[in-house]
């Protein structure tokens, strides 16, 4: 190994050290100028630490299905409006702080283009939290057990997209109300959030029983956001 090698290595610039040692190997290191090498080299070191970040957010934020926008299925019966994926997939909807809302039938493919979206967000390098509603419910109220909590909601109010899974599949408790609504006051007009629910909006006044904390919710995340509402038959077993 020679000296740029130890340098590159002991530096852990690990895609400069790659792209040196294939254009020695090649022997195409001698018909580069210094500036061409030195372009190709930091490319390469680029593209390298996007990389390891895309896969670090990716195992960070523990989507349900590894799914991405370019598979969406189309189906007319499902009545997409491709230009507002398109637009979305651009993720100027979280650099914006907007948030998304998915509902639709059980199986008709809320989860999955949600984690979509999500994946999506990391190829943007983004920061996303994924969380199935029952579980982050459950996962709040140990935090607030072990003392943890305040840490815990500042992660969240810190993360760039935050996706909520399955609202509405049973009604909310005192506590988690007022948790909820005090996770979406903290992201308003800051950082981006998407729930998928198979409830209408309008009917969320029945999950959220206390009616002013549900027009609070609803003013603050579902009047201001994107909507999307997915139609058709099942797709259990297709994705």
């Amino acid at each position: 190994m020679n000296q740029i090698q130890t340098k590159l290595t002991q530096l852990r610039l690990k895609g400069m050290l790659r792209t040196w040692e294939a254009l020695a190997e090649t022997r195409r290191i001698q018909e580069l100028s210094f500036t061409d090498g030195m372009e190709m080299l930091l490319q390469a070191e680029d593209e390298e630490r996007r990389n390891n970040r895309f896969e670090r957010l990716l195992k960070n934020a523990k989507f349900r299905y590894q799914a991405s926008i370019e598979e969406l299925n189309y189906d007319p019966s499902r009545e997409l409006d491709k230009n507002l994926i398109t637009e979305l997939a651009t993720c100027q909807f979280i650099a914006n702080g907007e948030s998304l809302v998915v509902t639709g039938s059980t199986g008709c493919g809320k989860s999955w283009l949600a984690s979509a979206f999500g994946h999506q967000a990391c190829s943007h390098g983004y920061s996303v939290a994924y969380f199935n509603t029952q579980k982050f419910m459950l996962r709040i109220k140990m935090a607030r057990l072990d003392g943890t909590i305040l840490r815990f909601f500042d992660k969240i109010a810190k993360t760039s997209l935050f996706i909520l899974d399955d609202f509405g599949l049973t009604h909310l408790e005192q506590q988690q109300q007022f948790d909820l609504m005090e996770i979406i006051e903290d992201r308003h007009g800051k950082k981006s959030t998407i729930i998928a629910s198979q409830l209408p909006i309008a009917s969320w006044y029945d999950i959220i029983r206390d009616a002013t904390i549900a027009d609070g919710i609803i003013d603050r995340l579902v009047h201001t956001s994107y909507r999307i509402e997915l139609k058709g038959p099942s797709l259990r077993g297709k994705l």
